[in-house]
């Protein structure tokens, strides 16, 4: 009986569906051979040979599965169709002993391989053999040594001259030299001010329809008004008085069709992105469920990079729309992979029969299984699907000053305003894949009409430091810089945060931890190629290249690793022991012995100098802000934590007087109540009176917006 083996049980139950009881099928739990934990298992010297051993959790599978092979007359190595899963069929040849039988002669095995769990797919794959891919192979053993030899020869360096339990990562190291650098450029971000100027018109001639709408200042005479033009309220003011003081007239009225067009069909980062905006789910996650959807037989698989989708999906998709939705709804469209590295000739995720609708398969699915599928189904439907279109009108409004007592001459100043609407004219793939868009209507309006002004309103804005990285976007600048590949973007976020190099806080925004600090600075230092983008890239290029037999991968390995090597030496002579206690000139007030500040898992503390003998440990008193408490002018204003150990900001003669913010302060005053100006938790900067005319503004704006 031919045996089939597979990497999961639930891969192995779902094929038994669709095969007769003529085949065996048998699963081998993922990997059946790995480098040993306890040392390198790498013999540099013998061309970078990898000592494999059988992981003591695999030992009783892999005896089980030696018996069925030994029985069987055909192998088929059914593992996943990329380099790991090659990797995996390769191991269980030589760990099943598949190239010498127990009579001298090599037993008849085949690599199969389907990238959707289907009928059709399982029977075209056994009837289209092939053999072991030996450039995909060398690929995945090259990555795996390449990390190892990173891993166990940085490791020790760190533990020698930082302390000991840090460790080193190729790829996880470059995520967070850039979680790090985001974090230095948000602490030396300085915001500079500016602002917008909006005016509220009103066609003169009455209608049944609404007839206020509003315009924003585009154009002082000749000179269009970029974002940070005008710097201040000295400047908004004059601009103020002009347009309170003109004459509004149309200068053109232009109507256009605007389309917008639906977005490509999943590949792994954008899964995992979009899971990210819509579920807050981890990388991990997606990942996991996308794999239980792939092994189930309803997606197909999940860890690709392309673009690309079969002539039978395409087929499938367009009878599909054109039954549910008519003819007008379809859209032929063809997507091209930008990725020059895309691996393999996978498709994109998408469903494997697009009839089975979310809605189909409700009772099938577990609740986390059928939000993914859902998003997965609906993005590949709408990705063959007609644009949206919108009727777009764009006003331009001429604003005239006019001569007054003081100034009669104002003829040499204009000013510029536009208004824009849009309506939803035909829905196209927003009726299968809905995404945000506002519809804004404006009154009819035609050239060289007249307009009545209702209010002239300016606004104060601050520029914004840089966004620190969430899962979505760490993924996206990954992939944008060419480090890592499908398979490791879930891999690479797990690792960062188990080393506790980086924490997410409570939006799940990524910080450096203190101990991700140091260690990014000593290998910024002192191994640079570790941590660089572009090298890094070009590394993984390499393993691409191994993958496509355009590189042999012990050459590559020796370009790498005796550089490498050259460097550690050295630095193992120069760099001196970082020291991560501070000296301080407190004393601790147990035994009267000099503090220090030590690093521990949750940042920087003092301890005293006399540890293990004394145990006195305390918090790092909060670094003041340099403002003065507005409230009695004799304080100045402190970080504070409640009981709970949550944030705020108060009076450093608390309880003497009770002033707090919940938001952090500035040293800043209000330009329009004199009150202080605070960073809110959407990083806006903002007064911190509620009544505060300014902050009445933005929130009825805000409330306008969203019921329009």
């Amino acid at each position: 009986m031919p045996l089939i083996i597979v990497e999961s049980p639930t891969k192995s139950n779902t094929i038994k569906k669709f095969l007769n009881a003529n085949y065996k099928i048998l699963a081998s739990y993922g990997h059946v051979r790995d480098l040993p934990k306890s040392e390198l298992g790498v013999d540099i010297e013998k061309n970078f040979q990898p000592h494999y051993l059988i992981p003591q959790k695999a030992r009783k599978n892999v005896h089980l599965l030696k018996k069925e092979a030994e029985k069987a007359d055909l192998l088929f190595l059914a593992c996943d169709p990329d380099r790991e899963g090659e990797a995996i069929a390769w191991h269980l040849v030589n760990v099943l002993n598949l190239n010498v039988g127990k009579d001298g002669k090599k037993k008849k095995y085949k690599r199969i391989v389907f990238h959707e769990i289907t009928k059709e797919a399982v029977e075209h794959a056994l009837s289209h053999p092939r053999d072991i891919d030996m450039h995909l192979v060398n690929a995945q053993q090259a990555r795996r040594i390449l990390d190892r030899l990173v891993g166990y020869k940085l490791s020790p360096f760190l533990w020698k001259k930082v302390k000991r339990g840090l460790s080193a990562g190729r790829v996880q190291s470059v995520a967070v030299k850039l979680i790090a650098e985001r974090e230095k450029e948000i602490e030396n971000f300085t915001a500079q001010e500016y602002w917008s100027i909006e005016v509220l018109l009103k066609k003169e001639k009455a209608e049944t329809e609404p007839t206020e709408f509003s315009a924003l200042l585009i154009q002082k005479s000749e000179k269009k008004l970029n974002k940070l033009d005008i710097k201040n309220e000295q400047q908004a003011q004059q601009i103020v008085q002009d347009l309170q003081n003109s004459a509004y007239q149309i200068i053109s009225v232009e109507s256009k069709q605007a389309k917008s067009n639906p977005p490509a069909p999943f590949t792994t980062s954008t899964l995992q992105q979009e899971a990210w905006k819509k579920f807050h789910w981890p990388a991990k996650t997606t990942m996991n469920i996308a794999q239980q959807l792939y092994e189930k037989g309803y997606c197909t698989y999940h860890r690709t990079d392309s673009l690309n989708l079969s002539s039978f999906a395409l087929n499938e998709a367009k009878n599909f729309i054109v039954q549910n939705y008519g003819a007008p709804y379809y859209q032929l469209r063809k997507y091209k992979t930008r990725s020059q590295t895309a691996q393999e000739a996978h498709e994109a995720i998408r469903p494997t029969q697009v009839h089975n609708t979310p809605q189909r398969l409700t009772p099938q699915l577990e609740k986390n299984l059928l939000k993914l599928y859902t998003l997965i189904w609906q993005r590949f439907v709408a990705c063959q699907m007609s644009s949206a279109i919108f009727d777009a009108l764009t006003v331009r409004i001429q604003a005239t000053p006019l001569p007054s007592a003081q100034n009669k001459d104002k003829s040499s100043t204009r000013y510029v305003l536009a208004a824009t609407g849009q309506t939803l004219k035909f829905p196209g793939f927003l009726k299968v894949y809905p995404q945000n868009y506002k519809e804004s209507l404006l009154p009819s309006l035609s050239p060289n009409e007249q307009l009545a002004l209702k209010k002239v309103m300016p606004q104060q804005h601050f520029t914004q430091p840089p966004s620190r990285y969430n899962e979505a976007t760490l993924i996206k600048e990954l992939e944008k810089n060419g480090i890592g590949r499908p398979s490791t973007y879930a891999i690479i976020i797990s690792t960062i945060q188990e080393r506790n190099y980086v924490q997410k806080d409570e939006k799940k925004f990524f910080h450096p931890t203190s101990v991700g600090l140091v260690v990014n600075e000593m290998l910024s230092l002192h191994f640079p190629q570790i941590v660089d983008i572009n090298f890094t890239a070009k590394m993984e290029q390499q393993l691409d290249d191994i993958a496509q037999g355009k590189e042999n991968w012990v050459e590559v390995l020796k370009k790498f690793y005796y550089p490498f090597e050259k460097n550690l030496q050295q630095k193992e002579k120069e760099v001196a022991k970082k020291e991560l206690a501070e000296k301080t000139n407190e004393l601790c007030p147990l035994c009267h012995s000099p503090l220090v500040i030590r690093w521990g898992k949750f940042g920087r503390f003092y301890a005293c100098q006399s540890f293990p003998k004394c145990n006195y440990t305390a918090s790092l008193p909060k670094p003041s802000l340099g403002i003065p408490c507005p409230k009695c002018a004799q304080g100045e204003i402190v970080e504070k934590t409640t009981k709970n150990k949550k944030v705020f900001w108060g009076c450093s003669l608390w309880p003497q007087c009770d002033f707090a913010l919940w938001d952090k302060p500035l040293n800043e005053k209000c330009p329009t109540c004199g009150s202080l100006m605070v960073q809110n938790k959407r990083k806006k900067i903002v007064c911190s009176n509620k009544n505060c005319p300014s902050n009445l503004h933005a929130k009825y704006s805000q409330k306008i917006k969203k019921k329009n």
